[in-house]
């Protein structure tokens, strides 16, 4: 039986600034390298996903212009189905602007343009996709009524729900009670549940929070130490793989897209975010969102050690 995935979301065109580190308020800085990439939270999951093995199918706007044209030619290298993908007439693409530092953090802007139009309308329009999947992908670059809304149609066709809460905000209830797997970094488990993560106590603190606000399972990605999963049966981290680190933008979004095709095969939850954890490491090892994104035989490679 395939394993297919639906991905729900956003997708930019990255334009990234390599610099020495990331410019104060009011500071410029000269000599950057400047590289463009593929990016948008949705897109990087969607082709996360696919090359870790998934059959992907993505919802999604963009505009009727050049980031548009290249972005659809992308997901279709990469095997992705994008029937689904609208072209809007009234709004242009997504577009972040990043700021990459040498040690590999970054900073963000991002211009959501048809993003922001992706509607619970055109998610109903695409009902009979959720038929079937294994999973359902999703982040918070889109409207939340939007997420919502597959949220629900998720619920009645009996496909489990990967949310990641991305970027940072708060969130209903009646979302949270239909999320299977949450996957928040420190940053937004501290949103969500008032709990400031900082080791493993506070990590497994804020894990028992998400549970008691209805999710099924947390998954906490704790950067290079790994990932803190909490569900019924489990509370446990799962260690990360040691790399040196370029360029952090996406490996949240590369770690959910491997989650849901080792999810979606049968893995055993822990494994399946070891598998997870691999892709991520991969990922920051590289440059840009999209082209960061590790294949398959990669994964498996590092995995295996």
């Amino acid at each position: 039986m395939p394993n297919r995935i639906l991905v729900i979301g956003s997708s930019n065109t990255d334009m990234i600034i390599q610099l020495d580190r990331l410019p104060r308020p009011g500071e410029t800085i000269l000599g950057g390298e400047f590289v463009t990439a593929a990016g948008g939270k949705g897109a990087n999951q969607a082709v996360a996903a696919a090359r870790a093995g998934g059959q992907v199918t993505f919802i999604a706007r963009v505009g009727q212009d050049m980031f548009g044209n290249q972005a659809i030619a992308g997901f279709r290298r990469d095997g992705i189905d994008v029937s689904l993908v609208v072209r809007d007439r009234q709004a242009p693409s997504g577009v972040a602007l990043i700021f990459v530092a040498k040690d590999g953090e970054n900073c963000i802007a991002v211009a959501s343009g048809a993003n922001g139009r992706l509607s619970p309308a055109d998610v109903r329009k695409a009902k009979p996709a959720f038929a079937g999947a294994s999973a359902v992908v999703m982040q918070l670059e889109t409207p939340l009524e939007t997420v919502l809304a597959a949220a629900e149609l998720a619920a009645k066709a009996h496909v489990p729900v990967i949310l990641n809460p991305a970027p940072a905000q708060p969130l209903p209830a009646k979302l949270l009670s239909r999320v299977s797997i949450l996957t928040p970094n420190e940053t937004e488990a501290d949103l969500l549940t008032g709990v400031k993560v900082t080791d493993d106590a506070t990590a497994a603190q804020a894990a028992a929070k998400l549970l008691q606000l209805g999710v099924q399972t947390a998954i906490l990605t704790l950067g290079a130490r790994g990932a803190f999963v909490a569900s019924a049966e489990v509370r446990q981290l799962v260690p990360g793989f040691k790399v040196k680190p370029v360029d952090t933008v996406a490996a949240g979004d590369v770690f959910n897209g491997a989650l849901a095709v080792a999810l979606g095969e049968g893995r055993p939850l822990l494994d399946a975010v070891r598998f997870a954890n691999a892709a991520a490491a991969i990922s920051v090892t590289r440059l840009g969102a999209q082209p960061s994104a590790p294949k398959r035989r990669e994964i498996e490679r590092l995995v295996r050690g």
